[in-house]
């Protein structure tokens, strides 16, 4: 197991935390997480950043399992070991099957993913690797998400927890004490193969 040593920016006591977060209408229980920890050090911004964060995870049209896929390719390309181990814990309470999240890691090849499954891990892909979604794979979206608002979306979890990998890496964000990183087998991404994931422990 691990111990928690401290980011960037050092985070507030869980006491403290819960303190600021109360002030800006952030969930005490977010208040324990290291991210909120750090970011709570800004009420306002932890309150902005917690707005979006709230309405992709709980208001959302995007269904869970695309948005979960989303997230776990974000955290593998970016070599960020919080979201990845996070968002590990998510999917898995949602029933997203270990499998499915393994083959995150060289989804091409893979068969267990359907044609919306690979439509959004290619947005993805291509929004990471270029900046935006092609002319092709907005076609398999609009063809495999039922909706706009949902197609937004898509377009908004690329984004937002790509700035979360940025963020929770340059500001060296731990993961909780006692949690082990890169489940399921501590498998980290190859810097050879994707030059944007560095080894982070």
């Amino acid at each position: 197991m691990t111990t928690a040593p401290d980011a960037r920016i050092p985070m507030l006591s869980v006491d403290a935390a819960r303190v600021a977060a109360s002030g800006v209408g952030v969930p005490e229980g977010m208040a324990r997480l290291s991210v909120f920890k750090v970011l709570l050090r800004h009420e306002d911004l932890a309150a902005g950043v917690h707005g979006l964060l709230h309405q992709l995870l709980w208001n959302g049209s995007l269904d869970a399992r695309l948005r979960e896929l989303i997230i776990m390719r974000i955290g593998w390309r970016q070599g960020s070991v919080y979201e990845w181990t996070q968002h590990w814990r998510v999917a898995r309470m949602l029933e997203i099957p270990e499998e499915d999240l393994v083959a995150v890691r060289e989804w091409k090849a893979s068969d267990r993913f359907d044609r919306a499954d690979r439509a959004v891990l290619a947005a993805t892909d291509e929004t990471l690797g270029g900046g935006a979604i092609s002319a092709s794979t907005w076609a398999e979206l609009e063809a495999t998400v039922p909706d706009d608002r949902a197609r937004l979306e898509v377009v908004l979890a690329i984004a937002n927890w790509s700035m979360f990998a940025q963020l929770l890496r340059s500001l060296e964000v731990p993961l909780e004490e006692g949690v082990d990183p890169w489940p399921p087998d501590g498998a980290l991404p190859d810097p050879a193969r994707n030059p944007v994931a560095t080894e982070l422990t």
